[in-house]
């Protein structure tokens, strides 16, 4: 059954009958009679079917751009981190993990010692897995629960080579299993304790409370948080196709929120066939499928079983595809063809590629998209993998395209451009140096801020409102010059916007 009609339709009807296809600078949003005001506007969204948003920013599985800083970062201002994978399973396993143990209400599998390990060896795991706590709960060779470390503990101990056992608290405080969110505070509280671990009947380790987490959740600190129902930060991967995909999910089952297939041309039998064997072996988590630019194309996926569609191709700012191979589709009409598809199925598509400002955000969502995937905007960022260059009298960091030369030295890039190892690689992305921008809360504030502005414009108290109301315009390049400064020499640049222009 078809969508109902909605405004735009008849704008891209008309393009589509001269085969004419728009991208973001091409096309401006019509302003309507508003009762609402950019403050009051709902964001919430969802990424695929279940997977939901607090804003609707997801950050792109690029080796530059989302690894467990980045993760926790846009999770925490209610968006969501892809870890990407050009990382073996298990390091890309541990990049989740970091992101999954970095904050929770309920730590149902909270990571344990043994009694017999030395300090010295805790210690090397805990800077080895990168975790940022230092609560340990101590297990006995039968995996009891005999005690806890805290950072108290490590802080005394002065001979590293002495066991858990020897400097653990033996006496713990502890909770029956199924012990709830204010029971376990309540119990915290009259004890003073920071942690409280929960055990069975057989006093075998069934979860962990700790107390920073419990008090954020029911003092409601973390509203604004990407959280799922136990309290943790939501975090998704990304895999291949066929053994790369099973190998990596093998690692991640039940500890990722939602699997993203990555591939730069998701229309293909590998995809297609991949969706389908691990929705079948593992039906509870969602699988993001991309990336395509025509609606056939989501319709084969959908058909697959896709929980949601990733759209774009040759739109990324450091994506050479469409001058390469001679593909790809402008942004704009590749999201509104797709969306005609998706909405039949119920599924949320996301619009990956080609935003520089926070107005391409309301127009992708216009068109028909429920999120957007960003690269470009969150690389720079304090959160990206990589250090800090100073040059030119500035900070930089590292950007690269997945398709670039660089990043195809790694399986899981070649992968996904359908390279050969045994040929020349074929680059379709480039690699540089971008501006250090500052915090991912920093940047997507002005993102957010904008987008906030667009609906209030338009009228539209939600994201489905966007998506309904919004009409367009066909720009000419002096309606495009005219939108941006001119006439006036800068001199000083705002933080939400750059002329594309400028150096």
């Amino acid at each position: 059954m078809p969508r109902k009609p909605l405004p735009k339709d008849k704008f891209f009807r008309t393009l589509n009958a001269s085969r004419l296809a728009v991208t973001f600078n091409d096309v401006r949003l019509r302003t309507n009679y508003s009762e609402v005001m950019p403050h009051e506007v709902s964001l919430e969204t969802r990424f695929s079917r279940n997977i939901p948003l607090k804003i609707p920013f997801v950050s792109a599985p690029m080796d530059t751009v989302t690894e467990s800083r980045m993760a926790i970062a846009i999770a925490e201002c209610g968006g969501l981190g892809i870890i990407h994978r050009n990382l073996t399973p298990d390091e890309q396993k541990d990049e989740v993990t970091r992101v999954k143990y970095h904050l929770g209400g309920l730590i149902k599998k909270p990571i344990c010692v043994n009694e017999r390990q030395t300090i010295e060896q805790i210690l090397n795991m805990r800077s080895e897995k990168r975790f940022t706590f230092h609560t340990f709960p101590v297990l006995d060779s039968e995996g009891k629960l005999v005690g806890i470390i805290t950072e108290t503990d490590f802080d005394f101990c002065i001979d590293k080579s002495q066991t858990a056992k020897k400097i653990m608290t033996q006496k713990v405080t502890i909770a029956k299993k199924g012990t709830d969110l204010k029971g376990a505070y309540k119990t915290m509280c009259e004890h003073k304790k920071r942690s409280l671990p929960l055990v069975d009947e057989k006093g075998m380790i069934a979860g962990l409370y700790v107390l920073s987490d419990v008090r954020r959740i029911l003092t409601g600190s973390s509203k604004d948080f990407n959280l799922d129902k136990n309290g943790r930060l939501i975090v998704g991967a990304a895999v291949g196709v066929y053994d790369d995909a099973l190998a990596r999910l093998e690692k991640l089952d039940r500890l990722v929120d939602v699997i993203v297939i990555d591939a730069s041309h998701a229309d293909t039998k590998s995809v297609v066939e991949t969706l389908k064997q691990i929705k079948k072996d593992y039906p509870s988590i969602d699988v993001v499928a991309g990336n395509i630019s025509v609606g056939s194309s989501a319709v084969r996926l959908l058909k697959a079983g896709a929980d949601g569609i990733k759209i774009g191709q040759g739109g990324g700012s450091i994506c050479i595809t469409s001058p390469i191979a001679g593909t790809g589709r402008p942004q704009v009409t590749a999201v509104y063809d797709c969306s005609l598809k998706c909405d039949v199925y119920k599924t949320p598509l996301c619009s990956d590629g080609g935003i520089v400002y926070s107005g391409d955000v309301t127009k992708a969502i216009g068109a028909g998209a429920w999120s957007v995937m960003v690269g470009n905007v969150l690389a720079g960022t304090e959160e990206t993998p990589g250090e800090k260059i100073f040059g030119d009298g500035r900070q930089w960091k590292i950007y690269r395209g997945m398709g670039s030369l660089g990043a195809m030295k790694k399986k899981g890039s070649m992968d996904r451009y359908d390279q050969d190892p045994n040929r020349p690689l074929i680059a379709q992305g480039t690699e540089g140096l971008i501006p250090f921008k500052g915090t991912v809360k920093e940047v997507l504030t002005q993102y957010v801020g904008g987008l906030r502005v667009g609906m209030g414009q338009i009228g539209a108290k939600d994201i489905l409102t966007l998506r309904e109301r919004a009409d367009f315009d066909l720009v000419t390049n002096a309606g495009n010059t005219e939108s941006h400064p001119h006439e006036v020499t800068t001199t000083k640049e705002p933080p939400n916007y750059r002329f594309r222009g400028q150096k």
